[in-house]
């Protein structure tokens, strides 16, 4: 069986759209465009690293950039038998499944965006990579770390010796030090504006809840794997309350990619820009076949090796 998987922020990069601009698949740029009141086509087209940067339009033109991808791979016949994404991908990967229409979906990531650099600009953070060292580790290290009165939580487990921790500038460079002591190679700076899925997060989750109250979620057509728990979920009342807890959560990636594992998943296929999460699966899941797809015509070298099919 066969997993879609979907990049979150961080995979964005400047003339994404460009090679999809004359695609069928360029509905979906005018869709979220209207639903948002956004120029999204500015976004994938004419946007610069600067300007995609900012968490707003990052998380947008992602969330786009990977729909283009999956419209075309599904126009192929090319399909999954699960569906999971990494923090902002969750959103993607619930459109996929069903249980947001394209139009919520972009105006849930337009309304995340917003809220993300609001609490940003609020409480400053940062996040940074520990490598090297196992999960037990580096929560101890960030445990050890509060103790002492500065803020570090993990915010992303995403394969076995990749752990990301976030909080403030102190914390992060008091956690290296401390993950270093337990067996870490060594830490590296992530280049987000904030502490994301951490507590930092709050007063996003409840701008976020107001949105969230206004969407339509129905039941998913696709199992899907939430990043709060790494479980696989199905009714749109259970994703409504997991989206809202994301936010403030850490992501548990490695732990939903072994529950794909454990469905029978063997081959991830990533939807979108990047490839950062097929090195996760590699490294996460031993034998696991992986592709990615971000170009039409890396979709059509999917559709000619048949990678893609639920089977």
């Amino acid at each position: 069986m066969i997993a879609f998987t979907f990049p979150g922020q961080g995979s964005q990069r400047p003339g994404a759209g460009a090679a999809w601009r004359d695609h069928p698949a360029w509905h979906v740029v005018e869709v979220a465009s209207a639903a948002t009141g956004r120029d999204v086509a500015h976004l994938l087209l004419d946007a610069d690293a600067e300007e995609l940067r900012a968490t707003d339009n990052a998380q947008l033109s992602t969330y786009v950039a990977s729909l283009l991808v999956l419209d075309a791979v599904r126009r192929g016949g090319l399909e999954a038998s699960h569906v999971a994404g990494h923090s902002l991908g969750e959103y993607t990967a619930l459109t996929a499944a069903g249980v947001l229409a394209i139009e919520d979906g972009a105006r849930l990531v337009a309304e995340r965006g917003r809220a993300m650099l609001d609490a940003s600009r609020a409480r400053a953070g940062t996040m940074a990579a520990v490598l090297g060292a196992d999960d037990d580790a580096v929560e101890a290290a960030c445990e050890e770390v509060r103790a002492a009165g500065l803020d570090a939580w993990v915010a992303n487990y995403n394969a076995p010796g990749q752990v990301v921790v976030a909080g403030s500038a102190e914390g992060l460079d008091a956690v290296g030090t401390a993950a270093k002591a337990r067996g870490a190679k060594r830490t590296m700076a992530v280049a987000v504006s904030g502490a994301f899925h951490t507590p930092y997060m709050a007063p996003a989750q409840e701008q976020l809840d107001r949105a969230l109250g206004a969407a339509r979620f129905g039941n998913a057509a696709l199992p899907t794997v939430a990043n709060v728990d790494g479980a696989l979920h199905h009714s749109g009342t259970e994703w409504a309350a997991l989206a809202s807890r994301q936010l403030c959560s850490p992501v548990r990636w490695a732990q939903g990619l072994g529950t794909l594992k454990e469905a029978g998943v063997t081959a991830f296929v990533e939807i979108g820009p990047g490839t950062v999460l097929s090195g996760m699966a590699k490294r996460t899941v031993a034998g696991a076949t992986t592709a990615a797809a971000s170009t039409p015509e890396e979709v059509d070298q999917l559709v000619a090796a048949g990678l893609g099919a639920t089977g």
